[in-house]
Protein backbone atom coordinates (compact mmCIF):
# COMPACT_ATOMS: atom_id res chain seq x y z
CA UNK A 1 0.00 0.00 0.00
CA UNK A 2 1.64 3.36 -0.81
CA UNK A 3 0.33 5.21 2.30
CA UNK A 4 -1.28 8.63 1.87
CA UNK A 5 -1.88 10.94 5.50
CA UNK A 6 -2.89 14.59 5.57
CA UNK A 7 -3.31 16.61 8.06
CA UNK A 8 -6.45 19.26 7.62
CA UNK A 9 -6.89 22.64 9.91
CA UNK A 10 -9.53 24.91 9.56
CA UNK A 11 -8.02 28.55 9.29
CA UNK A 12 -9.75 29.80 12.11
CA UNK A 13 -7.08 30.82 14.34
CA UNK A 14 -3.28 29.71 15.01
CA UNK A 15 -1.41 26.45 14.50
CA UNK A 16 -2.04 25.47 18.20
CA UNK A 17 -0.02 22.47 19.50
CA UNK A 18 -2.73 19.91 18.96
CA UNK A 19 -2.91 20.58 15.58
CA UNK A 20 1.36 20.70 15.02
CA UNK A 21 1.42 17.10 17.02
CA UNK A 22 -1.58 16.13 14.51
CA UNK A 23 0.67 17.31 11.51
CA UNK A 24 3.99 15.44 12.90
CA UNK A 25 2.21 11.99 13.44
CA UNK A 26 0.88 12.70 10.25
CA UNK A 27 3.93 13.32 8.70
CA UNK A 28 6.25 10.63 10.37
CA UNK A 29 3.90 8.05 9.90
CA UNK A 30 4.07 9.13 5.83
CA UNK A 31 7.92 9.34 6.22
CA UNK A 32 8.17 5.81 8.03
CA UNK A 33 5.93 4.16 4.97
CA UNK A 34 7.70 6.14 2.32
CA UNK A 35 4.47 7.66 1.89
CA UNK A 36 2.96 11.33 0.75
CA UNK A 37 1.80 13.79 3.81
CA UNK A 38 -0.45 16.13 2.39
CA UNK A 39 -2.02 19.43 3.81
CA UNK A 40 -5.66 20.29 3.03
CA UNK A 41 -7.00 24.21 4.11
CA UNK A 42 -11.03 22.96 5.72
CA UNK A 43 -12.00 26.89 5.05
CA UNK A 44 -15.36 26.10 4.52
CA UNK A 45 -17.01 28.74 7.36
CA UNK A 46 -15.93 31.01 4.74
CA UNK A 47 -17.28 33.69 8.01
CA UNK A 48 -14.31 32.37 10.56
CA UNK A 49 -11.85 31.70 7.88
CA UNK A 50 -9.15 34.01 7.39
CA UNK A 51 -5.87 34.61 5.13
CA UNK A 52 -4.05 35.74 8.01
CA UNK A 53 -4.93 31.96 9.78
CA UNK A 54 -4.36 29.98 6.62
CA UNK A 55 -0.78 32.15 6.32
CA UNK A 56 -0.13 31.11 10.25
CA UNK A 57 -0.60 28.03 9.47
CA UNK A 58 1.68 27.65 6.65
CA UNK A 59 4.24 29.50 8.44
CA UNK A 60 4.24 26.88 11.48
CA UNK A 61 4.32 23.88 9.84
CA UNK A 62 7.39 25.21 7.81
CA UNK A 63 8.83 26.31 10.55
CA UNK A 64 8.57 22.95 12.35
CA UNK A 65 9.25 21.05 8.78
CA UNK A 66 6.20 19.81 8.29
CA UNK A 67 5.32 21.29 4.98
CA UNK A 68 3.25 19.34 2.89
CA UNK A 69 5.13 17.11 -0.17
CA UNK A 70 2.40 19.16 -2.66
CA UNK A 71 0.63 22.20 -2.74
CA UNK A 72 -2.47 22.45 0.00
CA UNK A 73 -5.83 22.25 -1.33
CA UNK A 74 -8.50 24.27 -0.61
CA UNK A 75 -12.08 22.57 0.51
CA UNK A 76 -14.01 25.52 -0.46
CA UNK A 77 -12.45 25.09 -4.08
CA UNK A 78 -14.04 21.39 -4.24
CA UNK A 79 -17.87 22.67 -3.30
CA UNK A 80 -18.98 21.72 -6.80
CA UNK A 81 -17.49 18.27 -6.42
CA UNK A 82 -18.68 17.64 -2.99
CA UNK A 83 -22.42 18.82 -4.35
CA UNK A 84 -22.10 15.91 -7.49
CA UNK A 85 -20.85 13.37 -4.51
CA UNK A 86 -24.52 14.10 -2.63
CA UNK A 87 -26.81 13.89 -5.54
CA UNK A 88 -24.71 10.82 -6.13
CA UNK A 89 -25.35 9.40 -2.60
CA UNK A 90 -29.23 10.16 -3.33
CA UNK A 91 -29.27 8.11 -6.27
CA UNK A 92 -27.84 5.06 -4.37
CA UNK A 93 -30.46 5.25 -2.07
CA UNK A 94 -27.80 6.37 0.47
CA UNK A 95 -29.26 9.87 1.15
CA UNK A 96 -32.17 11.51 0.67
CA UNK A 97 -34.03 15.03 0.14
CA UNK A 98 -35.81 16.23 3.51
CA UNK A 99 -38.26 19.56 3.31
CA UNK A 100 -38.54 19.33 7.02
CA UNK A 101 -39.59 22.79 8.46
CA UNK A 102 -37.90 24.15 11.22
CA UNK A 103 -40.77 23.96 13.62
CA UNK A 104 -41.31 20.23 12.21
CA UNK A 105 -37.43 19.48 12.85
CA UNK A 106 -37.74 20.89 16.51
CA UNK A 107 -40.73 18.31 17.25
CA UNK A 108 -38.57 15.65 16.14
CA UNK A 109 -35.46 16.46 17.53
CA UNK A 110 -37.65 16.62 21.03
CA UNK A 111 -38.96 13.31 20.60
CA UNK A 112 -35.74 11.99 19.84
CA UNK A 113 -34.34 13.47 22.87
CA UNK A 114 -37.43 11.67 24.73
CA UNK A 115 -37.25 8.18 23.22
CA UNK A 116 -33.23 8.49 22.80
CA UNK A 117 -33.26 7.47 19.68
CA UNK A 118 -31.59 9.04 16.59
CA UNK A 119 -33.21 11.84 14.35
CA UNK A 120 -35.04 10.02 11.59
CA UNK A 121 -36.85 12.19 9.06
CA UNK A 122 -40.62 10.60 7.68
CA UNK A 123 -38.87 12.25 4.24
CA UNK A 124 -36.49 9.14 4.18
CA UNK A 125 -39.38 6.54 3.28
CA UNK A 126 -41.74 8.97 1.45
CA UNK A 127 -41.88 9.80 -2.46
CA UNK A 128 -39.93 12.40 -3.35
CA UNK A 129 -42.56 12.86 -5.83
CA UNK A 130 -44.75 14.09 -2.57
CA UNK A 131 -42.62 17.32 -2.10
CA UNK A 132 -44.14 20.30 -2.07
CA UNK A 133 -43.29 22.56 -5.40
CA UNK A 134 -40.08 24.57 -5.12
CA UNK A 135 -39.67 24.61 -1.43
CA UNK A 136 -36.32 24.21 0.14
CA UNK A 137 -34.86 21.32 1.64
CA UNK A 138 -31.41 19.60 2.88
CA UNK A 139 -30.26 16.34 1.54
CA UNK A 140 -29.82 13.88 4.67
CA UNK A 141 -28.04 10.19 4.61
CA UNK A 142 -30.18 7.76 5.25
CA UNK A 143 -28.51 5.75 8.44
CA UNK A 144 -29.24 2.57 9.28
CA UNK A 145 -31.39 2.18 12.32
CA UNK A 146 -30.68 -1.23 13.49
CA UNK A 147 -27.61 -3.43 13.76
CA UNK A 148 -24.29 -1.52 15.36
CA UNK A 149 -20.79 -0.47 13.29
CA UNK A 150 -17.65 -1.43 14.48
CA UNK A 151 -14.61 0.28 13.19
CA UNK A 152 -10.61 -0.80 14.34
CA UNK A 153 -9.28 1.81 14.94
CA UNK A 154 -5.32 1.77 14.90
CA UNK A 155 -4.93 3.14 18.16
CA UNK A 156 -8.28 2.72 20.05
CA UNK A 157 -8.32 -0.53 19.12
CA UNK A 158 -12.30 -1.93 17.84
CA UNK A 159 -14.86 0.50 18.66
CA UNK A 160 -18.57 0.11 18.35
CA UNK A 161 -21.67 2.25 18.23
CA UNK A 162 -25.24 1.10 17.82
CA UNK A 163 -27.17 2.48 14.32
CA UNK A 164 -29.75 3.74 16.14
CA UNK A 165 -28.08 6.52 17.43
CA UNK A 166 -26.88 7.96 14.20
CA UNK A 167 -28.85 10.70 13.44
CA UNK A 168 -29.77 10.95 9.63
CA UNK A 169 -27.30 13.99 9.35
CA UNK A 170 -27.14 16.35 7.02
CA UNK A 171 -24.49 16.34 4.18
CA UNK A 172 -26.33 19.45 2.10
CA UNK A 173 -27.62 22.60 3.58
CA UNK A 174 -30.59 24.25 2.11
CA UNK A 175 -28.64 26.59 0.14
CA UNK A 176 -26.64 23.34 -1.70
CA UNK A 177 -23.53 23.88 0.36
CA UNK A 178 -21.94 20.78 1.80
CA UNK A 179 -20.96 20.71 5.70
CA UNK A 180 -18.18 19.28 6.83
CA UNK A 181 -19.57 15.71 7.21
CA UNK A 182 -19.63 15.12 3.53
CA UNK A 183 -16.94 17.52 2.52
CA UNK A 184 -14.25 15.79 4.24
CA UNK A 185 -15.04 12.44 3.18
CA UNK A 186 -15.15 13.35 -0.52
CA UNK A 187 -11.84 15.44 0.18
CA UNK A 188 -10.08 12.11 1.29
CA UNK A 189 -11.60 9.68 -1.15
CA UNK A 190 -10.41 12.12 -3.39
CA UNK A 191 -6.99 12.86 -2.13
CA UNK A 192 -6.51 9.02 -2.15
CA UNK A 193 -5.67 9.00 1.55
CA UNK A 194 -4.82 5.74 3.29
CA UNK A 195 -4.96 6.66 6.81
CA UNK A 196 -6.76 9.38 8.94
CA UNK A 197 -4.79 10.23 12.26
CA UNK A 198 -6.77 12.74 14.22
CA UNK A 199 -7.58 13.71 17.76
CA UNK A 200 -10.16 11.41 19.34
CA UNK A 201 -12.70 14.25 19.21
CA UNK A 202 -13.46 13.22 15.67
CA UNK A 203 -14.05 9.36 17.10
CA UNK A 204 -17.86 9.84 16.75
CA UNK A 205 -17.67 11.91 13.15
CA UNK A 206 -15.91 8.71 11.75
CA UNK A 207 -18.94 6.24 12.45
CA UNK A 208 -21.30 8.61 10.26
CA UNK A 209 -18.18 9.51 7.69
CA UNK A 210 -17.93 5.79 7.45
CA UNK A 211 -21.98 5.78 5.96
CA UNK A 212 -20.81 8.14 4.02
CA UNK A 213 -18.20 5.75 2.16
CA UNK A 214 -20.82 3.09 2.23
CA UNK A 215 -22.85 4.68 0.44
CA UNK A 216 -20.37 5.26 -2.38
CA UNK A 217 -19.08 2.17 -2.41
CA UNK A 218 -15.29 3.75 -1.45
CA UNK A 219 -12.29 2.27 0.46
CA UNK A 220 -12.87 3.05 4.18
CA UNK A 221 -9.24 4.44 4.98
CA UNK A 222 -7.52 3.31 8.25
CA UNK A 223 -8.79 5.37 11.20
CA UNK A 224 -6.23 6.45 13.56
CA UNK A 225 -8.12 8.74 16.53
CA UNK A 226 -5.15 9.69 19.01
CA UNK A 227 -6.39 11.35 22.41
CA UNK A 228 -6.59 15.31 23.04
CA UNK A 229 -3.74 17.13 25.06
CA UNK A 230 -4.35 18.17 28.29
CA UNK A 231 -2.54 20.36 30.92
CA UNK A 232 -0.31 19.18 33.72
CA UNK A 233 -2.95 19.67 35.91
CA UNK A 234 -4.89 16.76 33.63
CA UNK A 235 -7.68 19.96 32.81
CA UNK A 236 -8.31 20.32 29.27
CA UNK A 237 -5.45 22.31 27.77
CA UNK A 238 -6.06 26.17 27.34
CA UNK A 239 -3.67 29.16 27.78
CA UNK A 240 -3.10 29.15 31.41
CA UNK A 241 -1.71 25.66 30.76
CA UNK A 242 0.97 27.66 28.33
CA UNK A 243 -1.26 26.20 24.88
CA UNK A 244 0.09 29.16 22.70
CA UNK A 245 0.19 29.41 18.64
CA UNK A 246 3.04 27.62 17.51
CA UNK A 247 4.59 30.82 16.28
CA UNK A 248 4.74 32.31 20.00
CA UNK A 249 7.03 29.64 20.97
CA UNK A 250 9.42 30.33 18.11
CA UNK A 251 8.87 34.06 19.54
CA UNK A 252 9.98 32.70 22.89
CA UNK A 253 13.24 31.21 21.58
CA UNK A 254 12.28 27.53 21.02
CA UNK A 255 14.13 25.65 18.36
CA UNK A 256 12.05 23.74 16.05
CA UNK A 257 13.87 20.59 16.65
CA UNK A 258 12.85 20.56 20.32
CA UNK A 259 9.48 21.60 19.71
CA UNK A 260 9.64 18.48 17.01
CA UNK A 261 10.95 16.01 19.96
CA UNK A 262 8.90 17.40 22.69
CA UNK A 263 5.54 17.11 20.45
CA UNK A 264 6.53 13.02 19.05
CA UNK A 265 6.79 12.47 23.04
CA UNK A 266 3.25 13.99 23.89
CA UNK A 267 1.58 10.49 23.78
CA UNK A 268 4.01 8.56 21.76
CA UNK A 269 7.09 6.65 23.39
CA UNK A 270 10.14 4.35 22.60
CA UNK A 271 11.39 2.28 25.76
CA UNK A 272 13.07 4.83 27.63
CA UNK A 273 14.32 7.10 25.16
CA UNK A 274 13.79 10.77 26.23
CA UNK A 275 14.98 12.56 23.55
CA UNK A 276 14.75 11.26 20.16
CA UNK A 277 16.12 13.13 16.50
CA UNK A 278 14.20 13.61 14.11
CA UNK A 279 15.84 10.71 11.72
CA UNK A 280 15.63 8.65 14.61
CA UNK A 281 11.26 8.94 14.85
CA UNK A 282 11.28 8.50 10.99
CA UNK A 283 12.84 5.16 11.48
CA UNK A 284 11.00 4.10 15.04
CA UNK A 285 7.45 5.73 14.30
CA UNK A 286 4.10 3.29 13.99
CA UNK A 287 0.77 3.76 14.96
CA UNK A 288 1.01 1.30 17.80
CA UNK A 289 3.09 3.08 20.44
CA UNK A 290 0.14 5.94 20.55
CA UNK A 291 -1.20 5.75 23.95
CA UNK A 292 -4.82 5.43 24.63
CA UNK A 293 -4.49 8.41 27.62
CA UNK A 294 -4.63 12.26 27.27
CA UNK A 295 -1.07 13.37 26.85
CA UNK A 296 0.07 16.12 29.16
CA UNK A 297 1.63 19.28 28.31
CA UNK A 298 4.51 20.44 30.59
CA UNK A 299 5.95 23.92 29.81
CA UNK A 300 8.90 23.16 32.37
CA UNK A 301 9.48 19.96 30.25
CA UNK A 302 9.29 21.79 26.88
CA UNK A 303 12.13 24.07 28.21
CA UNK A 304 14.19 21.49 29.56
CA UNK A 305 13.87 19.34 26.20
CA UNK A 306 14.69 23.13 24.75
CA UNK A 307 18.39 23.33 26.16
CA UNK A 308 18.94 19.96 25.41
CA UNK A 309 18.96 21.18 22.14
CA UNK A 310 20.92 24.18 22.79
CA UNK A 311 23.79 22.41 24.91
CA UNK A 312 24.16 20.15 21.49
CA UNK A 313 23.84 22.89 19.07
CA UNK A 314 26.79 23.89 16.71
CA UNK A 315 28.60 26.67 18.53
CA UNK A 316 28.98 28.67 15.59
CA UNK A 317 25.49 28.46 14.31
CA UNK A 318 24.23 29.36 17.60
CA UNK A 319 27.02 32.23 17.72
CA UNK A 320 25.16 33.15 14.79
CA UNK A 321 21.37 33.03 16.12
CA UNK A 322 22.06 35.07 19.26
CA UNK A 323 24.15 37.55 17.48
CA UNK A 324 20.89 38.09 15.47
CA UNK A 325 18.48 38.26 18.32
CA UNK A 326 20.63 41.03 19.67
CA UNK A 327 21.21 42.71 16.45
CA UNK A 328 17.33 42.82 15.90
CA UNK A 329 17.06 45.20 18.83
CA UNK A 330 18.94 47.64 17.38
CA UNK A 331 22.24 46.95 19.14
CA UNK A 332 24.23 45.01 16.50
CA UNK A 333 27.01 43.27 18.27
CA UNK A 334 30.85 44.68 17.30
CA UNK A 335 33.50 42.00 15.90
CA UNK A 336 35.02 41.72 19.27
CA UNK A 337 31.26 41.59 20.70
CA UNK A 338 30.83 38.04 18.39
CA UNK A 339 34.07 37.61 19.33
CA UNK A 340 33.47 37.27 23.06
CA UNK A 341 29.68 35.56 23.02
CA UNK A 342 31.71 32.72 20.56
CA UNK A 343 34.72 31.95 23.43
CA UNK A 344 31.98 32.05 26.30
CA UNK A 345 29.50 29.77 24.19
CA UNK A 346 30.18 26.46 25.84
CA UNK A 347 29.92 28.18 28.91
CA UNK A 348 26.95 30.55 28.40
CA UNK A 349 24.73 27.53 27.05
CA UNK A 350 25.07 25.01 29.72
CA UNK A 351 23.18 27.66 31.98
CA UNK A 352 20.36 28.28 29.25
CA UNK A 353 17.13 27.01 28.25
CA UNK A 354 16.65 29.20 25.04
CA UNK A 355 18.77 31.40 22.76
CA UNK A 356 17.48 34.33 24.20
CA UNK A 357 18.13 33.63 27.94
CA UNK A 358 21.50 33.87 25.89
CA UNK A 359 21.21 37.27 24.22
CA UNK A 360 19.56 38.37 27.13
CA UNK A 361 22.37 38.32 29.63
CA UNK A 362 25.54 39.17 27.62
CA UNK A 363 25.06 42.88 27.75
CA UNK A 364 28.30 43.23 29.33
CA UNK A 365 29.93 41.39 26.28
CA UNK A 366 28.64 43.84 23.99
CA UNK A 367 30.05 47.28 24.90
CA UNK A 368 33.83 48.31 26.09
CA UNK A 369 34.94 49.89 28.75
CA UNK A 370 32.41 50.55 32.02
CA UNK A 371 29.85 48.62 32.64
CA UNK A 372 26.52 49.43 34.33
CA UNK A 373 26.88 48.09 37.81
CA UNK A 374 23.68 46.45 38.97
CA UNK A 375 22.53 47.39 42.70
CA UNK A 376 23.08 44.26 44.08
CA UNK A 377 26.40 43.93 42.57
CA UNK A 378 27.83 47.42 43.73
CA UNK A 379 26.95 47.03 47.00
CA UNK A 380 30.13 44.43 46.51
CA UNK A 381 32.48 47.07 45.79
CA UNK A 382 33.36 48.74 48.93
CA UNK A 383 36.92 50.34 49.82
CA UNK A 384 38.28 46.96 50.64
CA UNK A 385 37.09 45.49 47.58
CA UNK A 386 38.55 48.33 45.86
CA UNK A 387 41.81 48.68 47.06
CA UNK A 388 42.29 44.66 46.45
CA UNK A 389 41.04 44.64 42.65
CA UNK A 390 43.42 47.35 41.88
CA UNK A 391 46.21 45.91 43.60
CA UNK A 392 45.33 42.29 41.64
CA UNK A 393 45.38 44.13 38.42
CA UNK A 394 48.97 45.31 39.17
CA UNK A 395 49.77 41.81 39.52
CA UNK A 396 48.48 40.77 36.51
CA UNK A 397 49.99 43.10 34.11
CA UNK A 398 52.79 40.16 32.86
CA UNK A 399 50.17 37.25 33.35
CA UNK A 400 50.02 35.48 30.18
CA UNK A 401 46.25 36.19 28.92
CA UNK A 402 44.85 32.37 28.50
CA UNK A 403 42.88 30.14 30.97
CA UNK A 404 45.70 28.41 32.13
CA UNK A 405 48.00 31.08 32.50
CA UNK A 406 45.38 33.69 34.23
CA UNK A 407 43.97 31.03 36.33
CA UNK A 408 47.68 30.30 37.57
CA UNK A 409 48.65 33.99 37.94
CA UNK A 410 45.34 34.79 40.07
CA UNK A 411 45.93 31.57 42.24
CA UNK A 412 49.51 32.83 42.69
CA UNK A 413 48.10 36.15 43.75
CA UNK A 414 45.84 34.59 46.31
CA UNK A 415 48.51 32.15 47.82
CA UNK A 416 50.94 35.48 48.37
CA UNK A 417 48.32 37.65 49.96
CA UNK A 418 46.90 34.92 51.69
CA UNK A 419 43.59 34.75 50.60
CA UNK A 420 40.48 32.48 48.90
CA UNK A 421 38.74 32.66 45.33
CA UNK A 422 35.86 33.48 47.49
CA UNK A 423 37.49 36.51 48.92
CA UNK A 424 37.51 38.29 45.54
CA UNK A 425 35.56 36.46 43.22
CA UNK A 426 32.35 38.36 43.86
CA UNK A 427 33.80 41.46 43.81
CA UNK A 428 35.58 40.80 40.63
CA UNK A 429 32.49 39.56 38.54
CA UNK A 430 30.68 42.83 39.80
CA UNK A 431 33.83 45.35 38.49
CA UNK A 432 34.10 43.48 35.08
CA UNK A 433 30.86 42.48 34.50
CA UNK A 434 28.36 44.73 36.51
CA UNK A 435 26.53 41.56 37.84
CA UNK A 436 26.30 39.40 40.54
CA UNK A 437 25.91 36.08 38.81
CA UNK A 438 27.84 35.06 35.17
CA UNK A 439 29.44 32.25 34.38
CA UNK A 440 33.42 31.46 35.17
CA UNK A 441 34.93 34.86 35.96
CA UNK A 442 38.25 33.59 34.60
CA UNK A 443 36.99 32.99 31.36
CA UNK A 444 35.45 36.09 31.33
CA UNK A 445 38.59 38.07 31.60
CA UNK A 446 39.97 35.72 28.94
CA UNK A 447 37.45 36.58 26.68
CA UNK A 448 37.50 40.37 27.16
CA UNK A 449 41.50 40.30 27.01
CA UNK A 450 43.46 42.15 28.99
CA UNK A 451 43.50 45.34 28.24
CA UNK A 452 39.50 45.73 28.50
CA UNK A 453 39.84 43.79 31.72
CA UNK A 454 42.47 46.27 33.19
CA UNK A 455 40.45 48.92 31.51
CA UNK A 456 36.91 48.05 33.50
CA UNK A 457 38.67 46.87 36.80
CA UNK A 458 40.50 50.51 36.81
CA UNK A 459 37.17 52.17 36.06
CA UNK A 460 35.24 49.88 38.63
CA UNK A 461 37.11 50.92 41.61
CA UNK A 462 38.46 54.41 41.14
CA UNK A 463 34.98 55.89 40.69
CA UNK A 464 32.57 57.31 43.02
Amino acid sequence: MNVVTRFAPSPTGYLHIGGARTALFNWLFARHHGGTYLLRIEDTDKARSTDEAIAAIHDGLDWLGLGGDQPAISQSAQSQRHYEVALALIEAGAAYKCYLTDDELTAIREASKQSGHAVRSPWRDKNPDEAPIDAPFVVRMKMPSEGSTTILDAVQGAVTVQNHVLDDMVILRADGSPTYMLAVVVDDHDMGITHVIRGDDHLNNAFRQYMVYQGMGWDVPVFAHIPLIHGSDGAKLSKRHGALGVDAYRDMGFLPDAMFSYLLKLGWSYGDMDIISRDDAVSLFDLGRIGKSPARFDADKLRDVNAHFIRTMDDDTLCAMITQTIAETGNSPSDAAKSRIRALLPLLKERAKTHLDIAGSVGYLLIDGAVTIEDDAAALLNDDAKKTLLDLDRALETAPWTLDGLKEAVNGYLVENGMKMRDIGLPLRAAVTGMKQTPSIIDIMVALGQAETSHRLRIACTQR
